[in-house]
């Protein structure tokens, strides 16, 4: 379990429980699979999906809840995540998650696909056990389908020098936002609060999936590889042009153009010539205003939630994950 949570006692135990059951799910004939499967959950991940749930559950009122369907509902989110990690790192040809080889660089395309598709029925093998017949089967149905539909959509805006900002939205919405979304209703709906504490935590949550995702992009452009853990401006080259870009290009287009014409040509050399650019005209500065705001609102929507411990954790989670030094 990654140290993040040693200053979360309560929530670090119940995420070593989910460990464990993910590791019992993960067992297959193929041993290439086990190990891709096996070797993927422990790579250093820090489960920020299941400790949102469980922080959002502990909102709530526990005689009324079953903890085994928490830790059930909790390890079917981590699932759909490394699901989507694990196609995402195929469709990008990356190397790198987490500093360690990807399941597709190690060992290849055809395991990695299958290990993802695997990782899917396992997630809806999980939710039938825990919610056949619940209303959220259709809500997990809606936020798996959101979440393809954000990557399809960041897909189809590879190389599109007119892509903008609700376009970049459109797509972390999806591909990013609505996981977080999720966590955090489910957690305030299996952990029996009330339906405002439910629709209140769904909002924090996406706040909280725009933000993080907008850190993460920024981190592209100011980050070293050894701390990125992944190649840099990976997305740049690929024609994934995230906030700091967008923000930056708005100040001068035609400083832009000629190297994005470049497309799926651009070499590492000019790609650095991008970043140098989007460094200058304050897409960086901008882009951390962009996340602050987000950042602001999930807080806002923290503050309104019942005092005590949970609320207070969730606060100083939040800051920690999305107050970064870059």
């Amino acid at each position: 379990m990654h140290s993040h949570w040693n200053d979360y006692p309560t929530i670090q135990n119940k995420l070593q429980v989910v460990c464990s059951f993910l590791e019992k799910q993960l067992t297959v004939r193929n041993k290439d699979i086990q190990d891709a499967l096996v070797e993927f959950s422990q790579a250093g991940g820090k489960y920020l999906r299941p400790a949102f749930f469980f922080l959002f559950a502990e909102l709530g009122d526990p005689k009324k809840q079953d903890e085994e369907e928490l830790i059930k509902v909790a390890s079917s989110i981590e699932l759909l995540h490394m699901a989507t990690l694990i196609h995402d790192d195929i469709i990008d040809d990356s190397p790198l998650r987490r500093g360690t080889l990807t399941v597709q660089a190690h060992y290849g395309k055809d395991i990695a696909v299958y290990t993802g598709d695997l990782l899917f029925t396992l997630f809806f093998e999980v939710l039938i056990d825990v919610m056949n017949g619940s209303p959220f089967m259709a809500t997990n149905a809606q936020a798996m389908k959101g979440l393809l539909l954000g990557e399809l959509d960041q897909m189809n805006l590879r190389y599109n020098v007119d892509q903008t900002i609700d376009d970049y939205l459109l797509s972390v919405n999806g591909k990013t936002a609505e996981l977080f979304w999720l966590a955090c209703l489910e957690g305030a709906h299996f952990g029996k609060t009330s339906p405002q504490i439910e629709a209140l935590a769904g909002e924090i949550g996406r706040n909280i999936g725009i933000a993080f995702q907008a850190y993460d992009d920024i981190l592209d452009y100011t980050a070293d590889e050894a701390i990125l853990q992944k190649p840099v401006l990976e997305d740049l080259t690929q024609g994934v042009y995230t906030i700091p870009l967008l923000l930056a290009k708005t100040k001068n287009p035609a400083a832009f153009a000629p190297l994005l014409e470049k497309r799926a040509n651009l070499t590492e050399a000019e790609a650095k010539e991008v970043a140098a650019l989007v460094v200058h005209y304050q897409g960086v500065e901008q882009a951390k205003a962009f996340a602050r705001s987000y950042t602001e609102k999930a807080l806002a929507g923290i503050q309104e939630l019942p005092a005590g411990a949970a609320r207070e954790q969730l606060e100083r989670l939040t800051k920690q994950l999305l107050k970064r030094n870059h």
